[in-house]
């Protein structure tokens, strides 16, 4: 079992990683770029995946770890629900998105005046 304390910990272990809010939610970003969102009252994360990534996590136990219901499921973005999820699991899925943003372009910052 992962908890609430536990995920945002984890995220927040990556290198360069920052939390925001992000629509009431508190979401993970590196490289400006956001991998994870916590969606507290539900007990889930959401981590942005590659579509190839999240059938492979999925394939482990697809009631536990599943794409987002939406257009966002179609692309990538996977839920992982914290109390069946074991911290090994959900440490892989938040690097393996960390991985991802940083490998990325950085995202410019507006120039401050």
């Amino acid at each position: 079992m992962v908890t609430i304390t536990m995920a945002r910990q984890l995220a927040l272990a990556l290198p360069g990683t920052e939390v925001y809010n992000h629509f009431g939610k508190p979401a993970f970003r590196a490289n400006g770029r956001t991998f994870a969102t916590l969606w507290e009252p539900e007990q889930r994360m959401m981590v942005k995946l590659s579509v190839i990534d999240q059938s492979v996590f999925s394939a482990f136990n697809p009631s536990v770890i599943y794409p987002v219901p939406n257009k966002w499921g179609l692309q990538g973005c996977t839920f992982f629900e914290l109390k069946d999820m074991r911290e090994d699991m959900m440490t892989d899925a938040l690097t393996t998105a960390w991985q991802a943003v940083m490998d990325k372009k950085p995202v410019k910052q507006p120039a401050k005046r």
